[in-house]
């Protein structure tokens, strides 16, 4: 029986994934491709999490899709809508067809002489493989299986129930309940104010405090906009207006770090009130964009925990007990729910093993190229949004290279591309300057960055602009080939050479 061919292979049908295909059918009409989707809807991340008051953390002007609009009036988005937004764009553009679900990729092997991907999957506990002649991981940054939990010391000993949010249990009554949420990060900021709604009393236990930013949740002058102009060109200028003050931002944060601390935390100040103890459960020990801050719509962290529903303390665990948790100070919170919003456990590809004529590929050992491909590894493209700015506008500039890259191998007549290191050494980790546990957990297991261009991993939407939309694909880093055999160097001996 014939395995079954695609021009590109494209994992997971979340945002990504979708912005991958639309770019695909619009770029690259004459190539086929099929989606692999390890669950059973479209909406990677906005279908796997289903806890209270699940929310973008960006705003959707930016996060939307630049050739498909965001027209809901709240910028800051709930999690149905963003999935309900990802699905009408499949469907609408008939995407929704090339879908394959309940398909995890295990592994895939790259043959020179077939120049082609050998991608095995299972599905329904059997083995699928298929081949196809690029692979397009769209997988997005963390394990969907299992988020990150820390060993709590007596945890077996506590009565009530222990959830993590990535797996929020359906059957999860906590009306009148008392609810500690351990965490400061988007997760926590999110569950907190839902939460307080219904709950008892609801408590954020954090080890050290997270910058928090109440924004608008609508966007006065996009909903203006909407109403005076076409939706595209509505769109299109509300989402400049927006990836022109992130910049701003982040560049301010950047060069004056003091300056803006200031304004978040008198921000803080003036929506808790002067008898708040802002130093001891809102003022980080680090610069705002070292972390990402956390944005709160109109300030519903801030007013829950004013009407008394909720509170935030800030201290260390010593162990858990029968009743909640007791602090190292010797406090104990008691609890009949304990939500560990304890983060993500990052993984590349989507946990996929990686070879290359039979040699195994560690992506910890590789280079970036463009942020886009890893060095030695033959036509194989994977998106990493931003983490200053809305992934999206990373994703958008990533499919779009991708498919001239595409072209470029069609109008050269060529089978395989491949970026070479040429000696170039790993300087620095794949993300630099953001110090989030998640990361520091993972970073040595994600491609290394080079000292200069194309090897550097920018964190700057105009800088990649010009990089990846603007700038000749064809450079001396990329080798364009029609290997005729597998080379007689192996990939292992190339990744080694190119961090050293």
């Amino acid at each position: 029986m014939a395995v079954e061919h695609f021009d590109v292979l494209i994992m997971g049908a979340g945002l990504s994934g979708i912005g991958a295909a639309h770019h695909l059918q619009k770029l690259c009409p004459g190539k086929s491709y099929v989606i692999l989707e390890q669950r059973e809807r479209i909406g990677g991340t906005w279908d796997l999490f289903r806890y209270p008051g699940i929310r973008s953390d960006s705003d959707m002007l930016t996060m939307g899709y630049s050739f498909r609009p965001w027209t809901s009036p709240k910028a800051i988005s709930p999690g149905d809508a963003i999935r309900d937004y990802i699905t009408a764009a499949a469907h609408d553009e008939g995407i929704n067809r090339n879908i394959r679900f309940g398909h995890k990729i295990e592994r895939a092997e790259w043959s020179s002489p077939e120049a082609k991907w050998m991608v095995d999957a299972l599905c329904d506990g059997e083995r699928v493989s298929l081949t196809c002649n690029f692979l397009f991981s769209c997988a997005g940054y963390y394990r969907y299986s299992a988020g990150h939990t820390p060993e709590f010391p007596g945890a077996s000993r506590f009565t009530g129930r222990i959830v993590h949010p990535q797996a929020w249990p359906e059957d999860l009554d906590y009306a009148g309940k008392r609810v500690v949420i351990i965490g400061s990060g988007a997760t926590a900021v999110t569950l907190l104010p839902a939460m307080a709604k219904t709950a008892g009393r609801v408590t954020m236990l954090q080890r050290s405090p997270t910058y928090i930013v109440s924004v608008p949740e609508q966007d006065k002058i996009a909903n203006w906009l909407r109403g005076v102009l076409p939706a595209m060109w509505a769109y299109r200028l509300s989402r400049w207006k927006n990836v022109g003050f992130m910049i701003y931002f982040y560049q301010l944060a950047q060069r004056f770090p003091n300056y803006v601390k200031s304004g978040l935390l008198k921000q803080v100040r003036e929506e808790l009130g002067p008898n708040f103890d802002v130093a001891t459960h809102f003022t980080p020990s680090y610069n705002p964009w070292e972390q990402r801050l956390c944005l709160v719509p109109d300030a519903d962290l801030f007013q829950a925990i004013k009407a008394g529903r909720a509170a935030v303390v800030t201290g260390h665990i010593a162990t858990f007990t029968e009743r909640g948790i007791q602090l190292e100070s010797g406090e104990e919170l008691e609890a009949d729910i304990i939500v560990t919003a304890t983060g993500l456990v990052l993984q590349t590809l989507g946990g996929a093993e990686l070879s290359v004529d039979g040699s195994r590929v560690d992506p910890g050992q590789t280079l970036a190229y463009k942020g886009v491909m890893m060095s030695g590894v033959p036509n194989l493209a994977s998106v990493f949004g931003y983490i200053n700015a809305s992934w999206t506008l990373k994703a958008d500039l990533i499919c779009a290279y991708v498919c001239r890259l595409l072209n470029v191998m069609e109008r050269k007549g060529v089978r395989q591309v491949t970026p070479k290191s040429a000696g170039e050494t790993a300087t620095a980790t794949f993300v630099e300057n953001f110090t989030p546990g998640y990361m520091e957990r993972a970073l040595a297991s994600w491609p290394k960055q080079g000292s200069k261009s194309p090897w550097r991993v920018y964190q700057n939407y105009i800088r990649d602009t010009i990089s990846l939309k603007w700038s000749p694909v064809d450079n001396e880093a990329l080798e364009f080939s029609n290997p005729p055999e597998a080379s007689s160097q192996p990939v292992t001996e190339e990744l080694a050479q190119s961090v050293k």
